[in-house]
């Protein structure tokens, strides 16, 4: 592997994230017993300093432009960096509305935010990933901080048992990782993602091929929480710290699609691998189909307004995968439209998440959908951000989440003679399903009484999420040809 000091340039959005989340952990030996306000403000900083020059870099690029860096270990192009401000954008309003949480919920925790930089530092490698090295190494950087994350309310049973299974799940999955790469490795004699496509065409071991793109698919369905791997999605999602939820829901999901463009569009994807991309993607889209499926069918019935958010996740997970299948098939607008829906979902779900950290307090922390009751009357502020954020959960216009499922499903589409066009009519039926248990909340939160006051947690980070959250995802709606325009679609 060569290194030149010209690739550390291209990496300043990474380096950032890595080098402040290492300081954060350093720091807090010196806050102990104190606020951790500065903490999170200095972790705001460094996620605001990262998309900053995630955002410079990305107009240095013409076009199609790529960099190989570090030996060909990374790769410095247009969607990595719109992916890499997206992950600093998730992470820093994580920052913003964690300290009101701590302090109304009681777990004060300076490393939390050293970890959770970290943590996002896996995301960006995984956004820049050229080769299978890189995407394990990204993988396990990002979950291992998520895991710690989880677990941070040390004295909630709920939440220490959800980090144990989602630990234990986690590892589980990494053993299908590395056993797909080593296969694919024995086929294709690289680890390169880049010269994989030409060394997998000359391979004399294409059941090696096979094999390895099939771990690789349940390694990843477990990432996404893909049915049939998603069961251990809703009891993270439930006993996790709120934050860390919206951080898992947002920044960890984009991060493993992010992979997954780099692992089965670039490396497996096209004719070029044993039987075309069949191999993978067969499997890959009936997963998608039944977890669109299964995760709007089982959201219907929740009543926990996390869990029920959690299996929405999953079915967004589902519709993500057909995106993948479709730029794997040779879609020419998947990737774009892959990556602008991971701009809609992440800022919908942040907004989503803030709420609900805003409602809930020590006392009651109002999980149940009864308890959203007369929201609307006492804070029509937060009621109306729900509101707007939610709807683009569901697809509605003029919200970024419409044209969203809009351009990925014509993407799948293009596919040629209408391969994915099955999977596309049960996508737009699912989005229509999604709106009941979407409305389940809006009308609570309009149409019922509160049985009591709400003392909700208040911020000035949590509220400016709050605000800017659901004013993004009616730009991203109002606007959507300025963003395909920027990540090159």
């Amino acid at each position: 592997m060569s290194f030149e000091a010209g690739d550390l340039g291209w990496l300043v959005p990474y380096l950032i994230l890595a080098v402040v989340g290492m300081v954060l952990v350093l720091a807090e030996a010196f806050f102990k017993g104190r606020d951790h306000t500065s903490l999170a403000g200095l972790a705001v900083a460094g996620c605001v300093a990262s998309g900053v020059a995630s955002i410079v870099l990305v107009r240095q690029l013409a076009g199609s432009e790529q960099h190989m860096l570090l030996g060909s270990m990374l790769v410095a192009d247009r969607t990595s960096y719109v992916l890499s401000a997206l992950f600093a954008f998730t992470t820093a309003a994580c920052a913003l509305i964690s300290p009101a949480h701590q302090k109304e919920h009681g777990w004060k925790i300076g490393e939390y935010y050293g970890v959770l930089l970290l943590s996002a530092s896996g995301c960006v490698m995984l956004a820049h990933a050229a080769n299978m090295v890189t995407v394990f190494l990204g993988i396990e950087t990002m979950s291992i901080g998520v895991y710690v994350m989880t677990a941070m309310r040390r004295r909630s049973r709920r939440g220490n048992e959800a980090a144990m299974k989602y630990f234990l799940i986690g590892a589980f999955a990494t053993g299908f990782l590395m056993y797909g790469m080593a296969l694919i490795y024995g086929a294709s004699g690289t680890l390169s993602l880049v010269e994989m496509p030409a060394a997998i065409a000359r391979t004399h071991n294409p059941g090696l091929v096979i094999a390895g793109g099939f771990l690789l698919v349940v390694a990843f369905g477990f990432k996404v929480a893909a049915v049939p791997f998603h069961m251990w999605a809703p009891d993270a999602y439930e006993g996790a710290p709120t934050p860390v939820t919206g951080f898992m829901a947002a920044a960890v999901k984009s991060a493993a699609i992010a992979a997954m463009i780099r692992v089965f569009g670039t490396a497996l994807g096209g004719d070029i691998t044993p039987f075309g991309a069949l191999g993978w993607a067969s499997p890959l889209v009936v997963i998608a189909a039944i977890t669109i499926t299964i995760g709007n069918i089982t959201a219907v019935r929740q009543d926990n307004v996390k869990r029920m958010l959690a299996y929405s996740s999953i079915s967004h997970a589902g519709v993500l995968l057909v995106g993948v299948c479709a730029m794997g098939l040779g879609s020419s607008s998947a990737q774009a439209s892959l990556v602008y829906y991971l701009i809609a979902y992440s800022v919908a779900t942040m907004g989503v998440f803030a709420v609900v950290s805003y409602v809930g307090s020590r006392g009651r922390e109002r999980l149940l959908v009864d308890d959203w009751g007369g929201l609307a009357s006492q804070h029509p502020g937060a009621a109306l951000a729900m509101t707007i954020c939610l709807l683009s959960f569901g697809g509605m216009p003029p919200t970024g989440g419409f044209f969203a499922k809009f351009y990925l499903f014509k993407s799948a589409m293009d596919v040629y003679s209408g391969q994915l066009l099955w999977v596309v009519v049960i996508g737009v039926v699912n989005s229509a399903i999604s709106i009941y248990y979407y409305l389940r909340i809006v009308t609570a939160m309009y149409f019922r009484d509160s049985t009591q006051p709400m003392a909700p947690t208040r911020s000035a980070g949590l509220l400016f999420v709050m605000a800017a959250c659901p004013l993004l995802v009616l730009e991203l709606g109002l606007m959507p040809g300025f963003w395909l325009k920027l990540i090159g679609g």
